[in-house]
């Protein structure tokens, strides 16, 4: 254990920080860098395949991101509680930033991917210590204002990304999608440097290896399994099972190994903790609810009610506007009562009854009952976001905040990976099936439907396609929304600490 535990009181509350403001609108630019590159590329994903080629490899223009991003926020988590947050940070942006870098200048399709696996390997720093220094500047009581604001723009990127990925391909073009992050991140690095001072304690340190490379091939076998089984091999294949059992024995490794390290990465203590189990749970359904629902909604505005790329894009907003109103009641509810309880409890009763209504989907549902129904949806996920982090942080001891905010967010990404790639298999299979009952001429897989294709198409035959498209959705919500009432089920069980006013 390190010896900061002897330190006096105050010194171990020295404030590492200057400006208060200037650091959260730093972190705020930085976490909306890292989450707009989650999102940004999927509009231009047809643009770089014809300009780089390599439409086999398309999906790890992705997949290679949100891997990297994945595996190493467990361990961004214990270097910012071991060496400090301020020498993470700036090591954690400089790598995004340089990957960002190459990814503008990429000339093909392999030094793409492998830039986007170095820009993630920074975005997934970006992520942890973004929310981990929150927990160093503001008391805990407080801090749910400030984890609602970061909600907020975890939703605004949601709906933001596309929309700036298409505008800058047919603006630019698609290498500054990746160039626009250089200024911005320039800018909140110099920010953040000014105004968090670094602690001035200097500890021994014990890194756990054996822990980290545990941790990275279990997720790094989750991930892979779940984005690409079924698609680029089959589970029932060599590389399938291979992963199935790489994931079983690195996960069983990992446990055992956690136990017996003296700093363990992932404390499996910390899940005896009441607080911090239903919260990871509970992040774990969020992140598969937002990413799983959000992402088969452009598919069926374009393909089923014929919108345009940008008019799909816009037709999000709602779900963005209310992320924002519900983060924000929520942080001001917290702020004031410092109680958090009721709130997960009423985002998954609001995300459950909104998926519900999306198993209606079809392509004569008024335009309205959809913003309504992706109204509810953000309001579902703007109570829940600024929960799992305030009530975790809150939870354990200080030494511990990154940590447990690392596992947090690695719990949400995990669930998004997962709900995409498995309602993305489900909703093909069904696709193919459905079409292939409907006797469509010439279209056997989903792959080959777009607005270009579809506009060329009779009236009747878009009708039926709209149907096919409404008819494979409906599983994938009804699976959401019993996913959501599971989360609901789990938030009941939550126990409650109040919020403290200042940091114990």
């Amino acid at each position: 254990m390190p010896h900061t535990q002897s330190l006096p009181e105050e010194a171990r509350r020295a404030p590492e920080h200057s400006s208060v403001a200037l650091v959260i609108a730093s972190v705020a630019v930085l976490l909306l860098l890292a989450s707009l590159d989650q999102t940004i590329v999927s509009t231009a994903l047809p643009t770089i395949v014809a300009d780089l080629g390599g439409l086999e490899h398309l999906s790890w223009v992705v997949t290679a991101y949100i891997l990297a991003s994945t595996v190493v926020a467990p361990l961004y988590g214990k270097l910012g509680d071991l060496y400090g947050r301020r020498n993470v940070v700036i090591f954690s942006v400089s790598l995004f930033l340089s990957g960002s870098v190459l990814c503008g200048l990429s000339d093909s399709m392999g030094f793409l991917i492998a830039a986007r696996a170095l820009q993630g390997l920074g975005g997934g720093g970006l992520f942890v210590l973004a929310l981990s220094i929150i927990g160093d500047v503001i008391p805990p009581k407080e801090r749910g204002k400030v984890q609602g604001v970061f909600a907020g723009v975890f939703g605004v990127s949601s709906v933001a990304g596309p929309l700036l990925g298409g505008w800058f391909v047919d603006a630019l073009s698609w290498h500054w999608i990746f160039f626009i992050n250089l200024p911005f991140g320039a800018l909140a690095l110099a920010g953040f440097i000014f105004g968090f001072k670094a602690h001035p304690e200097r500890v021994a340190h014990k890194i756990d290896y054996a822990g980290a490379l545990a941790l990275t091939l279990s997720l790094s076998s989750l991930v892979l399994l779940t984005a690409l089984g079924g698609k680029e091999f089959a589970l029932t294949s060599p590389i399938g099972l291979g992963l199935m059992g790489l994931f079983g024995a690195a996960t069983v490794s990992f446990v055992a190994i956690e136990r017996k390290a003296s700093e363990p990465i992932l404390p499996i203590g910390l899940f005896k903790m009441n607080v911090f189990s239903i919260a990871s749970a509970i992040s774990f359904v969020s992140g598969a609810l937002m990413f799983g629902a959000l992402t088969f909604i452009p598919v069926f505005l374009q393909m089923a009610k014929g919108a345009s790329a940008t008019q799909s894009g816009l037709q999000l907003i709602p779900m963005t506007f209310g992320i924002l109103a519900a983060s924000t009641v929520s942080g001001q509810y917290m702020s004031r009562t410092g109680r958090y309880r009721i709130l997960p409890v009423i985002g998954l009763s609001f995300a459950t009854l909104s998926l519900l209504s999306l198993t209606r989907l079809s392509p004569e549902m008024a335009s309205w009952s959809l913003w309504l129904s992706l109204a509810g949806l953000g309001m579902g996920m703007g109570c829940i976001f600024p929960v799992t982090t305030t009530a975790v942080q809150n939870a354990v001891p200080r030494q511990q905040i990154g940590t447990a905010t690392a596992a947090g967010l690695m719990f949400r990404q995990v669930g998004a990976s997962i709900a995409v790639a498995l309602f993305g298999a489900l909703f093909a299979s069904r696709m193919a099936r459905m079409m292939g009952e409907a006797h469509i001429e010439g279209l056997s897989n989903v792959t080959e439907l777009g607005p270009q294709v579809l506009a060329q198409l009779p009236a009747t035959t878009r009708q039926l396609i709209g149907d096919t498209i409404s008819g494979a959705l409906h599983p994938v919500y009804w699976i959401a929304a019993g996913l959501a009432l599971c989360g609901l089920a789990l938030a009941l069980l939550m126990k409650e600490i109040p919020l403290r006013s200042r940091e114990a």
